[in-house]
């Protein structure tokens, strides 16, 4: 019975050429001829247009990515456009049943035949649709089979530790395939920095700023050259790439992400979760090749890490940002056990010194909008501070000694990796001036970019060699000099922790070294504080809640004193320039002036100066004295300083008041002491010609 009617081929024969991944459409190049060959066959057949859909080349039938040719070629077929579906075979049209019996269904439906280089099927017989359904579960069920097959191999080979989708950048493997540090001294130099920087900064992300900074470039091995590795600029991919891969502690891991499948829009999705523990992993062997790292610091880094992601929320401290919050991540509510949040006041925001720290449950809960807990962080981090330095006195020698040792560490450090970028340039000038002397020299295409390439490599072995007598230059001094500052420094940590220029990311570092979390439970009037220590001891000490309105800007009693009385002789702008020239500062640290002195004022209760108050109580000063008594106004300070005039100095520097009673009693004795004599006769006048 010929299957193939005129109605057939009155429409459109369909090419469905497909392939799964990419390596096969550039590897598996017959393949892909064989597909586009059925064209042909379709002409000959008696198809007069002919389409081939090509679209989904290097997709997976499998159902887990959208195949948009698979779809077009199903809509044509529901429309009723197409005669004909041409395969290779059936797994070529799909890899899951779902689609295959689908488009059994609609061609089915609206008469279209399906033709694979077996024969010509026509899905509306049910000996075909039959046939058609067991090609399709066969096909499936072979996918099925390699793919157990080749993942129960790969499973095998990786419990004995020989299995490697990729060669991790400092290592390489040896001929009886096991892993062997490269022997490029540069690659293992770079991998080792890798983890020194992050001893030092607790953060990929400022491992990567120093990377960038001294330019200093990562090995990267290109996809396919197991045994090439290039120099790049470090990206923060790959720092995050070394410091999470466990190969560098000397580990054999297999297994370390699971695949989860998921349904969304009716499409099935498959995702890889991270296995965060190594007791969840396959595979895991310990000691299998030499180690840049140990295991511990592995896992001390893993947790670093963790912790350093912002996003997760309760369950991590954050990483140590600018801000001034010294226990930023730290403090727990003693009352619901949630991560306190911080909040910076000022305009500054977090640059601003004054720090609250604030749960915010309550306002979760369907009832009730207030705070769960809230204070200040001033004293807290005070009390903190003092407690953290007290606990580390003992080894501030011992820190001291570590520290120079570092920064010798690090100038020979840096010196060494610069005599091996100097090896390496000189090894590649002297390449590059082989091969220019290879080279014919009537040949002047080949010449020219041979001398180019020569003259960069030459330039290049240039720099380094700069930097490398600049380093040997500033070396000496620079050890002396930081060994000095560093001793001077060291011998009171207190001060060179309120040292302004000392980074509080640094200061944060340093407390969670040493702390685990800081439990603050607020009750009604003190602060109850439990420190958590990361030996796991703990101390508790209390602390006096502070009352509304009261602060750390407090100015003294004798400043409060001082105000309060030259507030009864003097208005505002007279008080300021008198406590300036007093060299009195405000709380804070500023000058004085009219609109502070008046603040001040206000706050604490002192009545404004009112013009007479003074006079009206008797108090005069040296000028209205001198004015009463027709006196210059030095004659009147000498009788001061001689005892016979009373008077007196709010403070020092202030301005003398002379009682009126002591002015009135002067006078009445009718001759005044320390009064000028009467003019001699003898006394002559000096008279100076006007013109002069």
């Amino acid at each position: 019975m010929n299957k193939i009617q005129q109605s057939h081929l009155a429409r459109t024969a369909y090419i469905y050429v497909r392939q799964s991944k990419m390596e096969q459409v550039l590897q598996n190049v017959e393949s892909g001829r064989r597909q586009h060959a059925l064209s042909e066959r379709a002409k000959e057949l008696g198809w007069e247009e002919v389409r081939v859909v090509d679209e989904d080349t290097g997709r997976s039938g499998g159902g887990t990515v959208e195949r948009h040719g698979f779809e077009a070629l199903l809509a044509e077929v529901c429309q009723g456009h197409v005669g004909a579906v041409f395969a290779v075979e059936a797994s070529r049209l799909a890899r899951n049943g779902h689609e295959w019996h689908r488009l059994l269904e609609f061609c089915g439906i609206v008469d279209t035949l399906i033709v694979d280089h077996d024969g010509i099927y026509d899905p509306k017989h049910p000996n075909d649709r039959l046939l058609l359904g067991l090609k399709g579960t066969m096909s499936e069920m072979e996918v099925s089979t390699f793919r157990q097959r080749s993942q129960e191999a790969i499973r095998q080979k990786a419990r004995r530790g020989e299995y490697y989708t990729r060669i991790a950048e400092g290592y390489a493997q040896g001929d009886s395939g096991t892993l062997e540090k490269d022997a490029d001294e540069g690659v293992r130099k770079r991998i080792e920095l890798v983890f020194e920087k992050f001893r030092e900064f607790g953060s990929a992300r400022q491992v990567l700023l120093w990377f960038r900074q001294e330019h200093v470039t990562l090995p990267r091995r290109p996809s396919g050259k197991a045994n090439v590795v290039d120099f790049v600029q470090a990206t923060a991919s790959a720092i995050i790439r070394i410091l999470k891969d466990p190969t560098y502690a000397g580990v054999y891991a297999f297994g370390r992400t699971k695949q989860r499948v998921v349904l969304e829009n009716g499409r099935k999705r498959i995702t890889k979760q991270r296995r965060q523990s190594p007791n969840e992993w396959d595979v895991l062997i310990h000691d299998h090749h030499e180690a840049y790292i140990s295991w511990g610091e592995y896992l001390q880094n893993q947790t670093t890490l963790t912790h350093n992601r912002n996003q997760l929320g309760e369950t991590v401290h954050g990483a140590a940002r600018r801000g001034k919050g010294l226990l930023a991540g730290l403090v727990r509510c003693g009352r619901c056990g949630r991560k306190m949040h911080i909040r910076y006041g000022g305009r500054k925001d977090r640059q601003s010194a004054v720090v609250y720290y604030q749960c915010l449950m309550s306002q979760q809960e369907e009832i009730g909008k207030q705070i769960c807990s809230l204070f200040g962080g001033v004293t807290v981090e005070k009390a903190v501070t003092d407690a953290v330095l007290n606990a580390l006195s003992p080894i501030r020698m011992e820190a001291l000694i570590d520290a120079t040792h570092r920064a010798s560490a690090r100038r020979n450090e840096k010196r060494k990796r610069l005599e091996l970028e100097l090896e390496r340039a000189r090894y590649e000038a002297l390449r590059c001036q082989r091969q220019y002397n290879a080279a014919e020299p009537e040949n002047r295409l080949v010449v020219r970019s041979l001398e180019m390439r020569w003259n960069q490599a030459l330039e290049k072995a240039g720099k380094v060699e700069g930097e490398l007598s600049l380093l040997a230059h500033n070396d000496e001094e620079l050890l002396v000099a930081d060994e000095q500052q560093l001793r001077q420094l060291a011998a009171d940590l207190p001060r060179l922790w309120n040292h302004t220029a000392a980074p509080f990311d640094l200061k944060k570092r340093l407390v969670r070294a040493v702390l685990q979390e800081v439990v603050v439970y607020v009750e009604d009037a003190q602060l109850r504080i439990l420190l958590h220590w990361r030996g796991g001891q703990h101390t508790e000490f209390h602390l006096r809640k502070r009352k509304t309105g009261e602060h750390r800007w407090k100015t003294s009693t004798d400043t409060l004193e001082l105000i309060r009385q030259l507030a009864r002789l003097m208005p505002d702008k007279q008080i300021a320039a008198q406590l300036n020239r007093m060299g009195i500062k405000s709380s804070k640290g500023h000058t004085w002036t009219r609109t502070r002195v008046g603040n001040f004022r206000t706050i604490n209760d002192i009545p404004n100066y009112t013009p007479g108050e003074r006079q009206a109580r008797g108090d005069l000063t040296i000028d209205e004295a001198a004015e009463k008594l027709g006196m210059s106004y030095s004659t009147i300070q000498r009788m001061i300083q001689r005892k016979h005039l009373p008077a007196y100095q709010v403070a020092p520097g202030a301005p003398w008041i002379i009682h009126s009673q002591d002015v009135d009693a002067l006078c009445s004795e009718g001759k005044l002491r320390g009064r000028p004599s009467s003019p001699s006769s003898n006394q002559k006048n000096l008279i100076f010609p006007e013109d002069i």
